[in-house]
C-alpha cells in the first residue's frame, strides 16, 4: 500500500500580490479576527483531491498535463466570511469563464478517479484567515488585485511541527491566446 498524500490543484498568487494582500489583511482585520494564513500558503484552490496514493496521483497528473485551456485574467475584488468553517476569504465578484472551466475540468477528472468532490457549487477564493468563528466586520469593497493566470499546479498539504505547509509537486502552463 503506497503512502497517501493530501493533494489539491490550485493557482498560486504572484509574490507581489501575496505581499500586498498580507499587508492589506493586517491593516484591515484585527488580530483577534482569526488565524492568518501564511503568505507562502495563499492560493486559490481549483480542486481538492483529499488523501490519495501514488498511482492515482500519477493518473491525475497525466490528465492535468493533457488540459488545453487558454490563460485568463482574474480580479480578486470581493471578500466574505463563512462563520461555520471559520474562514475569511478573498475572491472574484465575477469569476472568469476560464477559471470556472479549469476548476470544472479538474474536479470532474478527480471525481472520475474516485476523489470525492464537494456537492456545493465551486466558489473560487483565497483563504485569508482561519478559526474566524466570531462575526468579522468586512471592509468596504474598495480593494482589487488583478492577476494573469498562466499556470496551475498540484500541491501537497504537509502538516509538520504544528504547521501546515503547501509543497508544489508539479505545474502546467495554460495556452497563450493567439494574437
Amino acid at each position: 500500500m503506497s503512502e497517501q498524500k493530501r493533494l489539491f490543484f490550485a493557482i498560486t498568487l504572484p509574490e507581489e500580490s501575496r505581499q500586498s494582500i498580507i499587508q492589506w489583511r493586517a491593516d484591515t482585520f484585527p488580530a483577534e479576527a482569526g488565524r492568518p494564513v501564511a503568505a507562502a500558503n495563499l492560493h486559490l484552490t481549483l480542486a481538492f483531491l483529499g488523501d490519495i496514493g501514488e498511482e492515482k496521483t500519477q493518473a491525475l497528473m497525466q490528465q492535468a498535463g493533457r488540459i488545453r485551456q487558454q490563460a485568463f485574467s482574474l480580479t480578486l475584488d470581493d471578500a466574505g466570511h463563512w462563520p461555520r468553517s471559520g474562514v475569511v476569504w478573498l475572491g472574484p465578484k465575477q469569476s472568469p469563464r476560464g477559471l470556472l472551466q479549469l476548476a470544472e475540468l479538474l474536479r470532474s477528472q478527480a471525481a472520475r478517479s474516485g476523489c470525492s468532490q464537494s456537492p456545493l457549487p465551486y466558489h473560487p477564493h483565497v483563504t485569508l484567515l482561519r478559526n474566524a468563528t466570531h462575526p468579522v466586520s468586512l471592509p468596504p469593497r474598495n480593494f482589487s488585485w488583478s492577476l494573469r493566470v498562466e499556470r496551475f499546479a498540484l500541491f501537497q498539504s504537509v502538516f509538520a511541527q504544528g504547521r501546515t505547509r503547501y509543497q508544489q509537486l508539479a505545474d502546467w502552463a495554460l495556452t497563450q491566446e493567439r494574437v
